[in-house]
């Protein structure tokens, strides 16, 4: 299911696809097609042919070049419902409510195969059939809510046929007690004339029709008992979609029961992996776009799938009450065709980029042809009995889709700077931004990419969802595997954890576009070069160079997060769950800040904590008119001023009780190395302490209701502030010391307003082991390749997910800043130096090849 690349468009426009267009991107109408008085049930295409099912028995075959009817192939008894064209064998299958699969030569346009399901499951109208090219099986979809399939083999397979072979070899097709009966007052028994009059020929009949004589040269299959799976769905099976991969092929089933399965196909017959539960009426339409699914359902919704998490990660609402019957995918567009004749078009961020009245009526059927000329059509068919052929244009996203199979990597045999480079570019480009729900499929196609990526590279890859809903982004978990030596001993496993989510970009301030990465007097510019998409690529490629050397002695476990810049919302419970999978850590490597200078390289060893806290205090009045009701109620602004004032003396020391009674005492050889780097960035020690080693209280904004003028007494004020923890201040001590100080000068006030507040994403301090032997061959690992010592620091921020993995996987953790101090991280025109990322993957790769040799 995946589609031809398109070229990045040049947009400042930061989101996956294209703005909200008017009426002038509606598709232009090419042509309509017209059958009289009998409803497009289902269309198919190929290179030369429109082929439309309709519900008078027929297939009509139109000519694309000049939309003539070319022929009309007959023989179905009751109305086609499904076409699929078979590219690798020029074949059109079909199905119909006669349940039989008809296959016929799309050179020829003779038909080939008939295909009678198994007689005794009562198999009815066959909705929907889908082709297999890895196999070689057609899937057949039944009302009886049956799935069975066929496989093409050659005649001496047992499962070429059933029912009965005469001496001749002509296959006879048992009678169905209920769909090959005659009217009840006929009392007639069941036989092949009720249901297949014009195929049937009888000893009394001096000659054969031009029918019979057709199909007389078509040889008659039939699905076998065991190529029969009944009652995995409890409703009508609506719609298939297969999905093939190089070694593995899924099928898809959409059904009245309100589900979409999901199955793992191989040659013995698929086998059900997964159950979608999508709650929002019968599945009636199916479409793909790599591992994305999405299903059209019967009450104007279509359920967005991800087949990696086994997720639902998005709810489109098309419109209320509309069902949808079909569904086309062009690259990263989605086409939606409704029962009120409406076509409406989503983009690869979901929103509705045009719409427009299709048919005067129900649309059924539709399909996209020409995707790799110049003549790209959109088909649809409805029960206005037209066929209608609108001129599509391919959508033109920032970024090119990654699962559309295109090679991230220029050279795989070449994992130096360019490769780097290019890498980066394609993932800068996606706007990963998770504090932005606008940015939440962005976030997922950064995640997919970055699979992708590890994969090539020669990882063994896997998404792991952080909610069952997919409202939050999924972490990407990718393990190197290092070369067994010739010891017996375990290979050490070293972690590395990173995020691929990136701080919001406002284009002003930029002097070139964010999700654009710009290369300009070695450094490369753009969102999230050093924070902290490079460092990433540098380490993954530092990891793939060994591998490919046959010289990674370790195993390099890859967990990059999505959601680190809005506070890691569920990483633990998501660790927890997939602990096993991850497997037993070793030592963990960050890479997730920068030098406290341009020229020397550092090792970082300390992180201050961090506690987030919102406020609000309202009164239950309206906002007021300060020359009405100034001095005559208690104003909710006043009440914060006083709060907040009450949380630090006039000196800045916070008046917390107990809040800096556990702060570790600053020893003598901090106070040496303090020392010393004050002259590196020309400071005072006391301000590298404050910054790294103390802790702090910083009120971050106010925000007020109403319209924010001078005469306004707002009735809502709010305000956020965190405080900045050090070793070895208790997290959970002092969040609950910060709440009691609030209530309890709020109390001081007698305020007749209300005080809410809450704490946001703690995270805790995290202090390296200096004498650890791993930080001893980081810091070897850096001296060797820049030559010079690296300086030690910390940093004042923080990295909540950093001291939660050392706890949960009982190791060390130690941290390798990439870049350098004027990188600009969160900030406009943010970069990093080529050299730093280049020598950044060296020093990786020296470090693990030290460790494997401890």
């Amino acid at each position: 299911m995946s589609a031809s690349p398109t070229s990045p468009t040049s947009s400042l426009h930061p989101s996956l696809g294209r703005q909200i267009e008017n009426q002038d991107s509606v598709p232009f109408q090419w042509h309509s097609l017209h059958k009289l008085n009998s409803s497009i049930l289902c269309l198919a295409a190929n290179d030369e042919y429109i082929f439309s099912g309709n519900q008078d028995n027929d297939i009509l075959v139109w000519d694309k070049k000049t939309f003539e009817l070319k022929a009309t192939l007959r023989g179905h008894t009751r109305s086609v419902l499904a076409l699929v064209y078979a590219q690798d064998k020029n074949w059109l299958f079909s199905s119909s409510g006669d349940s039989t699969v008809r296959v016929w030569s799309a050179a020829t346009l003779k038909p080939i195969y008939i295909i009678d399901t198994y007689a005794e499951t009562c198999a009815g109208d066959l909705f929907t059939i889908a082709w297999c090219s890895n196999l070689q099986t057609i899937f057949i979809g039944c009302q009886n809510t049956s799935l069975q399939w066929f496989t093409f083999t050659p005649p001496s397979s047992s499962n070429a046929n059933s029912g009965t072979t005469t001496p001749n070899g002509t296959f006879v097709r048992k009678a169905h007690k209920f769909f090959d009966s005659y009217p009840q007052f006929e009392r007639k028994p069941a036989d092949l004339n009720a249901n297949n009059p014009q195929l049937t020929t009888t000893t009394t009949t001096p000659s054969k029709s031009y029918f019979q004589q057709v199909f007389s040269e078509a040889q008659r299959l039939g699905v076998p008992a065991t190529n029969v799976i009944e009652s995995e769905h409890f409703g009508y099976i609506y719609c298939l979609i297969v999905l093939e991969w190089e070694s593995s092929t899924t099928l898809v089933t959409g059904s009245g029961d309100e589900t979409v399965k999901i199955w793992t196909c191989s040659p013995s017959g698929p086998s059900l992996s997964h159950t979608f539960e999508c709650n929002y009426g019968a599945v009636l339409a199916l479409a793909a776009q790599g591992e994305t699914v999405y299903g059209g359902c019967q009450d104007g919704r279509i359920k967005v799938l991800d087949l990696e998490t086994k997720t639902i990660v998005r709810t489109i609402i098309v419109q209320e009450g509309v069902d949808i019957l079909a569904l086309s995918v062009f690259d990263s567009d989605l086409y939606a065709s409704c029962a009120n004749g409406q076509v409406k078009r989503f983009s690869g961020s979901f929103d509705c980029t045009a719409s427009w009245q299709a048919h005067d009526g129900i649309v059924l059927s539709s399909v996209i042809t020409g995707r790799n000329s110049n003549r790209c059509m959109l088909v649809t068919g409805g029960n206005d009995d037209n066929i209608k052929v609108w001129s599509v244009v391919p959508p033109t996203p920032r970024f090119q889709s990654a699962s559309k199979g295109e090679d991230i990597l220029s050279d795989r045999s070449r994992l130096g700077g360019e490769s780097i480079s290019y890498a980066l570019s394609k993932f800068v480009s996606i706007p990963s931004i998770s504090c932005s729900p606008a940015h939440r499929e962005d976030c997922r196609q950064a995640a997919i990419w970055l699979k992708k990526c590890l994969q090539q590279l020669g990882a063994k890859t896997q998404l792991l969802p952080t909610c069952s809903t997919g409202s939050t982004n999924p972490l990407v978990l990718g393990t190197f595997t290092g070369n067994q030596g010739p010891s017996s001993r375990l290979r050490p496993r070293l972690l590395f954890y990173g995020h691929y989510d990136v701080f919001p970009a406002p284009p002003r301030g930029w002097n070139s576009d964010p999700f654009a990465m710009d290369g300009k007097n070695g450094y490369l510019y753009g969102r999230g070069v050093t924070d902290n998409k490079g460092p990433i690529i540098a380490s993954a490629f530092a990891a793939a160079e060994l591998l490919c050397g046959r010289s990674l002695g370790v195993d390099v476990v890859f967990l990059i997060e999505g959601e680190e810049e809005c506070g890691s919302v569920n990483f633990s419970t998501t660790i927890e769950k997939y602990k096993d999978q991850i497997g037993h850590i070793d030592a963990i490597l960050v890479s997730n800040s920068t030098w406290i200078s341009e020229d020397t390289p550092c090792i970082t060893y300390g992180l201050r904590g961090v506690v987030h806290c919102s406020i609000e205090i309202c009164n239950k009045l309206p906002d007021l008119h300060s020359g009405v009701d100034g001095g005559g109620v208690a104003e909710p602004m006043k009440d914060m001023v006083s709060l907040l004032s009450s949380l630090m003396d006039r000196q800045g020391k916070v008046q917390i009780p107990g809040f800096y009674d556990h702060v570790r005492p600053q020893t003598e050889a901090e106070k040496e190395l303090y020392l010393r780097l004050s002259d590196i960035v020309k400071k005072p020690p006391s301000y590298l302490s404050s910054r790294w080693r103390e802790p702090a209280l910083t009120i971050h904004n106010i925000e007020v209701s109403g319209p924010n003028n001078p005469t306004v007494i707002p009735g809502s004020v709010k305000t956020q502030l965190s405080l900045r923890i050090v070793p070895d201040q208790d997290l959970n001590t002092i969040s609950g010391s910060l709440c009691r100080f609030l209530r309890s000068s709020f109390d001081e006030m007698h305020s007749p307003n209300e005080l809410k507040y809450t704490i946001n994403n703690p995270a805790d301090w995290w202090l390296g082991e200096l004498n650890h032997p791993w930080f001893k061959a980081l810091e070897n690992a850096i001296h060797e390749e820049w030559g010079v010592e690296p300086l030690r620091i910390r940093e004042g921020g923080s990295v909540p997910s950093v001291p939660y993995l050392e706890k949960a996987f009982a190791c060390h953790a130690f941290h390798l800043p990439m870049g350098q101090s004027s990188d600009r991280a969160h900030l406009p025109n943010e970069r990093v130096s080529l050299n730093n990322l280049q020598k950044g993957k060296s020093v990786v790769a020296r470090f693990l090849v030290k460790v494997a040799e401890m």
